[in-house]
């Protein structure tokens, strides 16, 4: 089969219900020249027996003692040989065309270290919620960067080898445990330029009680890898500390609102806009500050159970106006609902 030109890897961990769709999307890439490593961490399902059940030379699983995400991603790398890595969490899917146009952008941009395509985010069942916003950024990222995790998680961006190699291995500190793929790409922004591929690509599974649902844990990681990326940026970064924690805290109410399992969610989430309002007052006048509050109050209407389903519903409300409004969106939500 010769070198592979791109290595994907795969961590897994219980994966069972997903991992087959995962490598589905990534078998369809109309980049062929790839190969395919799922990192088993652990998993105590059917995982890795569901893996060699695909028929394809190009996939491999390893099997590992559970050690965490940051983990299985560095043990993949150490099995890759290809010029170009990219990771996908077991349960997020690509569109067909991602690596290719990914490829395309790095071949445009030789000096880039990484390039990154938009974000859609999926329910459970694979059907459409949402979309993150477009955004552009080029060359040196380190400001919005820090501004927020603008790359949206770790199954988005296709890296140079030797980006990986001089930026070196995923931190997996319980600290960061829920923001190492934000440390990451804050620590390659200092030396290798980003190149941005304005589609969206990246099909992002949110699951009630998945990691991202605990949190105040996310908050907390978000802040530890916030404050260890200032610890070495320029005077000019770390003057506006107080905005990029305000970030933060405005991140936390809304994953509150969304994905907390918490009865108390729409309280802790008004508490965290608040804190955010007093770190940066200049917050307020942003449109996502208004959609927001429009959802924190529309939530004090419905009774507390009917929280979650109606939150779900107006995510849904909310995709449907932003595919109405963004051409880029059609050919992602045709994908996310196939």
């Amino acid at each position: 089969m010769g070198t592979p030109l791109v290595s994907v890897i795969i961590p897994a961990y219980n994966a069972e219900g997903t991992i087959l769709e995962t490598i589905a999307s990534v078998r369809a890439q109309s980049h062929a020249n790839l190969e395919i490593l799922v990192i088993d961490d652990g998993s105590t399902d059917a995982t890795v027996a569901r893996v060699r059940s695909v028929d394809d030379p190009r996939l491999r699983v390893f099997p590992y003692p559970h050690a965490g995400l940051a983990a299985a991603r560095n043990r993949g790398f150490e099995r890759s040989t290809g010029a170009f890595v990219s990771f996908i969490d077991a349960d997020d899917l690509w569109t067909q065309d991602k690596l290719t146009a990914q490829l395309d952008a790095l071949e445009r941009h030789p000096e880039a270290g990484l390039a990154y395509s938009w974000t859609i985010f999926v329910d459970p069942d694979g059907h459409f919620l949402f979309a993150k916003e477009r955004l552009y950024f080029e060359g040196d990222v380190r400001l919005p960067l820090l501004r927020e995790c603008f790359i949206a998680s770790g199954s988005n961006v296709l890296l140079r080898r030797r980006c990986v190699e001089s930026v070196g291995p995923f931190h997996g500190e319980a600290a960061l445990r829920s923001a190492e793929d934000w440390d990451y790409w804050l620590r390659a922004a200092v030396a290798w330029p980003f190149a941005v591929v304005p589609r969206y690509q990246i099909l992002y599974r949110v699951w009630p009680g998945s990691m991202t649902s605990d949190v105040e844990g996310m908050e907390s990681a978000c802040l530890a890898v916030l404050e260890r990326a200032l610890a070495c940026a320029p005077d000019d970064l770390r003057r506006r500390r107080r905005e990029y924690q305000a970030n933060v805290k405005h991140y936390a109410s809304f994953l509150h609102l969304t994905r907390s399992p918490r009865g108390e969610r729409r309280k802790v989430a008004g508490r965290k806009l608040l804190e955010a309002i007093r770190l940066h007052p200049a917050i307020v006048a942003r449109r996502k500050t208004f959609v927001l509050l429009c959802t924190w109050t529309l939530l004090g209407l419905v009774p507390r159970a009917l929280a979650p389903r109606a939150m779900t519903a107006l995510l849904r409300l909310h995709g449907r106006i932003m595919a109405l409004l963004v051409p880029e969106l059609r050919e992602g939500t045709i994908a996310a609902r196939r």
